[in-house]
């Protein structure tokens, strides 16, 4: 995996502990491009620490079921993605723009005591996320086109389709599922789904899911 000037290839690559930034609906994936805009003063600090060293932290969402701990301190979903900084600018106000490349999947070990403002875990990366040669073939990409046009159609959007076109199926599979406007459990699935057909069947069975929703609360009702 090739995220911004270094490469990561082999479990050595990547940092044994990692700054973890919780938020709830993001969804980074290997290989994708996550704009951030960053102004809370810890993850402020977050990122001048990564800047200082590696470049990476942790995107990971807030449980979102059963115990979900304090409103400030909430507990981590189980898997996470680590990114690379690629992109940093100030913006004159206080705030950071950057933009975060996903470089592979991440399994919480365990949080760290630390004295840091912002959050830190020992993690256990995905291996696998790490081969560039991800085999799209298996990808029903008719079927994922036609639910995403069904979907863009229902909600009246447009997209670039030369853009689509060109797309191999793993970097449109992605794409597709970080750019879904669907809820953390949903966004959670897509991220846990063990390859990159299974993320792609998910994401197809949650936009099927929607758009029958979206006819049922259309239909009219008898009095």
């Amino acid at each position: 995996m090739q995220a911004g000037n270094k490469t990561y290839s082999t479990e050595k690559d990547i940092p044994a502990c990692v700054p973890v930034f919780p938020l709830s609906g993001a969804l980074l994936l290997p290989g994708g491009q996550m704009p951030l805009n960053i102004f809370e003063p810890r993850y402020l600090e977050m990122i001048d620490t990564a800047l200082r060293g590696d470049r990476t932290i942790g995107m990971i969402q807030p449980k979102f079921s059963g115990d979900t701990g304090s409103a400030d301190r909430p507990h981590l979903c189980a898997v996470g993605c680590l990114g690379r900084i690629a992109s940093f600018a100030e913006s004159g106000d206080g705030r950071y723009l950057i933009s975060l490349q996903g470089i592979c999947r991440f399994r919480v070990a365990e949080e760290l005591a630390v004295r840091t403002p912002f959050r830190q875990c020992r993690i256990s990366p995905f291996i696998s996320d790490l081969d560039e040669d991800a085999d799209g073939s298996c990808v029903d990409r008719e079927a994922l086109l036609r639910v995403f046009r069904a979907y863009l159609e229902a909600n009246e959007l447009e997209a670039d389709w030369e853009s689509v076109k060109r797309a191999g199926n793993d970097t449109l599979v992605n794409a597709l599922s970080m750019m879904s406007p669907y809820g953390p459990a949903e966004k959670q699935a897509l991220l846990e789904a063990p390859d990159l057909k299974n993320r792609a069947d998910t994401l197809i069975a949650i936009t099927e899911m929607a758009l029958a929703r979206d006819t049922d609360d259309s239909a009219p009702t008898l009095q």
